[in-house]
């Protein structure tokens, strides 16, 4: 079955001064990162295209369902295969998604997901409205993760024992609450960087191979606090 942990915090003295807080970065299929270890950050052009709910989700499901045409899509997200098409049409644009060579016809393609992963940051924009824009897509991103996190625990009720022994052993949940520095926090994001680049990245290019299932990873390390440094 899958463990969850819990950790609780130690005694520590409290942060002199408060650390800004909300959603500053998040990283989305970093499976071809940049020179500096951290996929290249989405551009204004690029995070309005993506700023579109139906799109974020065709965007989520690729990975784990692999490709789709637009029927199949339209489907499985409840909207008709021409506003799917646009929809797909539109990212393909900016390089969120591709065709499959070889696969589909004139008039049915199949899209797949554009290798490489990107970030999206709602610090550095040049106004309030792109940060506005940054914060509203890494919401939609983060809500549907934990609505998956949501359906493989309820699909765990009807596991049978084979798979609670194979897979579900291999899963863990796990929260630690501890009290750091900035400088703290960001040590620990470039081991996270590392520890991608060792066990993460050499997964990519399995898709179909025996034995292997769509799996996803989570690594989240922010502040509890507000900006005045209330407690969350």
């Amino acid at each position: 079955m899958a463990t969850a942990r819990k950790d609780s915090p130690g005694p520590t003295e409290r942060p002199s001064a408060p650390v800004p807080v909300g959603p500053p970065e998040l990283r989305v299929a970093p499976d071809a990162p940049a020179d500096n270890g951290r996929p290249p950050e989405l551009g204004p052009a690029a995070l309005r295209a993506l700023a579109h709910p139906l799109r974020i989700r065709i965007l989520d499901l690729l990975p784990s369902h692999g490709p789709l045409t637009a029927s199949k899509l339209g489907e499985i997200v409840g909207e008709s295969s021409g506003s799917t098409s646009y929809h797909l049409r539109q990212l393909a644009k900016h390089g969120f998604v591709r065709e499959v060579e070889g696969k589909g016809t004139a008039r049915e393609r199949w899209w797949e997901r554009t290798p490489g992963g990107f970030s999206i940051s709602s610090s550095g924009k040049d106004s309030p409205a792109g940060r506005q824009t940054a914060e509203a897509v890494n919401t939609e991103f983060l809500r549907l993760r934990h609505e998956r996190v949501m359906a493989f625990l309820r699909a765990t009720q009807d596991a049978d024992e084979e798979m609670l022994t194979s897979w579900m052993g291999a899963t863990t949940f796990f929260s630690a609450n501890k009290w750091a520095t900035p400088e703290q926090m960001a040590a620990m994001v470039t081991a996270w960087e590392r520890f991608i680049t060792e066990h993460i990245d050499p997964l990519s290019g399995q898709e179909g191979e025996p034995g292997t299932v769509p799996v996803e990873v989570h690594f989240d390390v922010f502040p509890t606090i507000d900006p005045q440094g209330n407690p969350l």
